[in-house]
């Protein structure tokens, strides 16, 4: 792991010497075990005890100008005056979580004294250190509990897995190849606020500039793909060496090699295309891009950069954490009273991070885009709880939607529906969370993640600073509609005039 939190701790000299070097060690001892956690997805760096107000600000300055550090973690071991703060908290550009804990589990109870009260006080600093936060308004996630509690550990993780993908978003790029859908509106958004808000640099190119690419595609680069598909996947007959569709799959594996070229050898971690303009291509590229999404790489269909910028971001997010992320469309419904399920998919590209068992390689005409028969992947999700969280861009802001699901076995097999997909029961129930994902104006593209949580989503919009609407087990359509007209009035006055 090259990405870093930095734990500080807190004290100030009153307590002496040999009080200060006991922080040192049980300070050691808390980032030492959030360090040991398989949980955490960066090092836990522990920084000297900070005493005055020249070493925090010195500190939080270096956060921000070092590139592996993603965020910062604060505990008051003692009573750190927290003027001395102010100056180090005005700086600081990174995320941070306050972390409120105690070496000690159990109090001594029959050999308490004056002296292990002054030095174990962190709920006496603590409380110091949140007010000035609060008075300064410093974003910040709040954890409070021993690091020996399981689930103190997976909150601190949660966070620092946020982290991770909002240092990822600061210097993400996404290639376009050609504009989104014509005359369809929240595929569209302004890119320029997007940079300045997350960071992610969204650029165009013609797709016929990837075609170029694909020309100059040898035939041994081809051979040792369809090898590997041959060896990973259950490719359908007519697609094997010497059937009548094998050329299609050659195809599809020079599509993969191009955008291997140009994606990931340019340094781009998402990129989209659009049906409606695939220049000289001969197939909608479907088994590649499922195949690059597989690898962390975002992707959405129809131009739709946001989604893409999302899919990169939860699968960086979700790296090393079982289940899968993979760019989503909502597309029908099963409507059995008590009973509603949604069929998410898309034409082509559903990843195979989401899939249940070995993804079948087949190829069928689409209907759309006028080419060739493209080859894709056939499955479906893996049951299990999950998310799909979508970006609109309202204008004024960007609002995140999400909504807390369950996947499910499909009722029945769909054998005249050749694409991967997912079947899925939205929490609270069908009705409130559809009248609650319309009335916030969510997106019909979405990423599903079976890796991460509400908790995932609501750090990174923290941290992001960008309203999240969440649907959830506990959500009531009357009061998320007075949220969401809350949400309208604060993130506009939060604009400035």
């Amino acid at each position: 792991m090259s990405k870093q939190i930095w734990f500080l701790t807190g004290s100030q000299g009153l307590y002496g010497e040999d009080v200060l070097l006991q922080v040192r060690d049980q300070s050691a001892q808390i980032s030492g075990a959030l360090a040991a956690s398989e949980l955490m997805p960066a090092q836990v760096v522990a920084k000297p005890v900070l005493t005055d107000a020249g070493a925090i600000r010195r500190v939080m300055l270096d956060a921000n100008a070092d590139d592996d550090c993603v965020g910062v973690i604060a505990w008051m071991h003692t009573f750190s005056p927290a003027k001395m703060w102010i100056g180090g908290m005005n700086a600081l550009d990174k995320p941070f979580l306050h972390l409120h804990t105690q070496v000690n589990v159990d109090l001594p109870w029959s050999t308490i004294d004056m002296d292990f009260m002054n030095l174990n006080q962190a709920a006496h600093g603590d409380r110091e250190f949140a007010f000035i936060a609060t008075r300064m308004g410093v974003p910040r996630k709040t954890v409070a509990g021993h690091v020996s509690d399981a689930r103190v550990v997976a909150r601190i993780a949660a966070w620092a897995r946020a982290a991770v993908a909002r240092a990822e978003l600061r210097t993400l790029k996404v290639v376009r190849f050609g504009d989104n859908m014509r005359n369809v509106a929240v595929t569209e958004g302004d890119k320029v606020e997007a940079e300045r808000v997350f960071g992610v640099s969204v650029n165009t190119y013609g797709v016929n500039d990837l075609v170029d690419v694909l020309d100059q595609v040898g035939e041994g680069d081809v051979d040792a793909l369809v090898s590997e598909y041959m060896d990973l996947y259950d490719v359908a007959p007519e697609l094997h060496p010497g059937a009548d569709r094998h050329e299609s799959l050659r195809y599809g594996a020079r599509i993969e090699v191009a955008l291997r070229r140009f994606v990931v050898d340019g340094g781009y971690g998402a990129f989209t295309t659009n049906f409606e303009d695939l220049g000289a291509l001969r197939q909608l590229p479907g088994l590649a891009v499922q195949r690059l999404e597989g690898e962390g790489i975002g992707f959405a269909g129809e131009g739709d950069w946001k989604t893409a910028v999302l899919g990169r971001t939860l699968g960086v997010m979700a790296a090393g954490l079982p289940g899968g992320t993979s760019f989503m469309e909502d597309y029908t419904y099963h409507l059995e009273p008590g009973n509603e399920l949604s069929l998410g998919a898309h034409m082509l590209e559903v990843s195979p991070d989401i899939a249940q068992g070995t993804p079948r390689i087949e190829i069928h005409p689409l209907g759309i885009g006028g080419r060739e028969d493209p080859v894709r992947m056939v499955f479906d999700a893996a049951p299990g709880d999950a998310v799909v969280l979508g970006l609109s861009d309202l204008g004024d802001r960007f609002r995140m939607v999400a909504n807390e699901i369950t996947v499910v076995p499909p009722l029945a097999d769909m054998p005249k529906l050749p694409v991967a997909r997912a079947v899925w029961k939205a929490k609270p129930d069908f009705a409130t969370s559809t009248e609650c994902w319309l009335s916030a104006g969510g997106p019909h593209h979405t990423v599903l993640s079976t890796a991460l949580t509400a908790e995932h989503l609501t750090d990174l919009a923290e941290m992001l600073g960008t309203e999240l609407a969440l649907i959830g087990g506990d959500t009531r359509t009357g009061q998320f509609l007075k949220e969401l007209r809350w949400n309208n009035a604060y993130y506009r006055l939060a604009l400035g005039f």
